[in-house]
């Protein structure tokens, strides 16, 4: 339950359209509901902004539509990432007006239209193609959460004159979510051309001595270009998430 709903809510019991035991009702689970095994924060929403994110890997596919059917109670949109698509065939049995998208492996279901909040755009950069999945779960969770969204992909420094192309894109943009497997060089290559913030994702993209992104995100942190934030590897639901609280009008 956001705020826009809870107002009405509380505007209708004003009115008398509704009675005191009806709104009581509605309420009575907003800090959290204690399913056994998921206590869903039906709070967060009016907290932090965001409805609670629902993480699909290791959850089993009926206690995914538990939990969805207890947010879509409280008229929330629904975000699960990590979602297999084995799972997400299951889920759009019984909800058909969700959209999975398969290369984040991530599935939405908006209930209430997405109102954009953002006082700019967000660009999602990619080195390479295979880094796309991790760099689409960060535009995704950007544009769940009201923000316009823009994607450069494959313009990684081993042809720098590709990026370069993109100059007047990339300068329009008010948040950058860089999204780089092999050495993570793309995000010091960005935030040495640009003076708004840039959120660096290191990607399990590579080779032996890659270490499955630990090269990555070594190079990221050390990165030169002041400015240049990292996140967790292949988190590009939570690169996504601090680009748009940085975004927040």
């Amino acid at each position: 339950m956001d705020q826009d709903i809870l107002k009405d809510l509380l505007s209708r019991l004003k009115k008398g359209e509704i009675t005191v035991e009806a709104t009581l009702e509605r309420l009575k689970t907003l800090p959290f509901e204690n399913l056994g095994f998921a206590q869903i924060d039906h709070h967060r929403s009016l907290r932090r902004g965001l409805s609670e994110v629902v993480f699909g890997e290791g959850k089993e596919m009926s206690e995914i539509v538990t939990i969805m059917e207890r947010m879509i109670g409280q008229e929330e949109n629904i975000l699960v990432t990590r979602l297999s698509a084995e799972k997400a065939k299951a889920v759009l049995s019984r909800f058909p007006e969700s959209i999975y998208y398969k290369k984040a492996r991530m599935l939405t279901l908006i209930k209430n239209p997405v109102k954009i909040n953002g006082r700019g755009k967000i660009l999602v950069m990619t080195a390479g193609t295979s880094d796309i999945p991790v760099a689409e779960e960060a535009a995704i969770t950007a544009s769940f959460m009201g923000n316009e969204v823009d994607t450069i992909y494959d313009v990684g420094i081993a042809g720098l004159h590709r990026i370069l192309s993109y100059r007047k894109k990339i300068m329009g943009a008010s948040v950058l979510v860089v999204v780089a497997g092999m050495e993570g060089a793309l995000p010091s290559v960005v935030g040495g051309l640009v003076d708004r913030p840039v959120i660096a994702v290191p990607t399990s993209v590579g080779y032996g001595a890659s270490y499955l992104g630990i090269a990555a995100l070594l190079g990221m942190l050390n990165s030169c270009a002041a400015g240049v934030t990292v996140v967790n590897i292949d988190n590009g639901f939570g690169a996504g998430y601090a680009a748009s609280v940085i975004n927040r009008k």
